[in-house]
Order: structure tokens, then sequence, then C-alpha cells
């Protein structure tokens, strides 16, 4: 059974991923922060590419009744953050991502197993360790 945290994090891992967003990564920090409960990053190619994967993150927690409580970095897109208060997302240009590693900043936090529909006829389970 899922519960409503994992149909969140599966639908915006899905939102990034349909927007061709890559190395996406879901990490559990509830035991170790007060800030969240969960972190999921993300890169995209250009500024340009992160706000489209922005927006649709967007939209698709909007059809789930949740609206972002902040939202940083959107005119600039090099590091987008949309702040949903149990949720986080961070959005990186890949030279950002690589400078500030916050996979190393909560590295006791747990890899979340993603579910992510390739097609219509598939779906993949998919995290990636870095």
């Amino acid at each position: 059974m899922k519960t409503e945290k994992n149909i969140l994090l599966n639908s915006i891992a899905q939102a990034i991923f349909d927007k061709k967003g890559f190395n996406i990564l879901a990490l559990d920090i509830h035991d170790i922060s007060t800030l969240t409960d969960f972190l999921v990053i993300a890169e995209g190619h250009v500024d340009r590419h992160l706000q489209t994967i922005a927006h649709a993150v967007i939209e698709g927690m909007k059809k789930l009744g949740r609206v972002p409580y902040v939202i940083e970095g959107m005119e600039e897109g090099e590091w987008i953050v949309l702040d949903y208060l149990d949720i986080i997302i961070h959005l990186f240009l890949p030279v950002f991502r690589e400078k500030y590693q916050l996979e190393r900043l909560w590295q006791k936090g747990g890899i979340v197993e993603l579910k992510i529909q390739l097609d219509k006829n598939k779906e993949e389970t998919g995290t990636k360790a870095l």
C-alpha cells in the first residue's frame, strides 16, 4: 500500500522525468532534520529547462491539492527550490549540483525508492546513489 508521501514523491519524480530531467534522487531526512521530511534533487540541462521542469512539478502537485509554500530561483533558473514544507525539491544545473553537493550534506538520509513510468506499458524502479 502506498503512503501519501510515496504518491507525492513518485508524482514529483514522474513530472521531472517527463520533462527530461535527470539524476533524480529522493532522500528521507525526517529522522535527521527538522527542516523537512524529504528532499528531491534533480538536474536539467539549461535554465529554461529547469524552469519548465519546475512548472511541471508545480502543476502536478496542484492536481494533488498541494501548492508550494516558497519558490526560489525561478527567474535565474540555475538552482530552483520548491518548498512544500514536508518535501523540498531542488532543481539544479549540473555545475551547481556538483558545487553544492546536497547529497553529501544529507548523506545520512535514506534513499527513497522511486517508481517512474517509462512508458504506458512499463514501470521502472530507480534511484541514483551519488
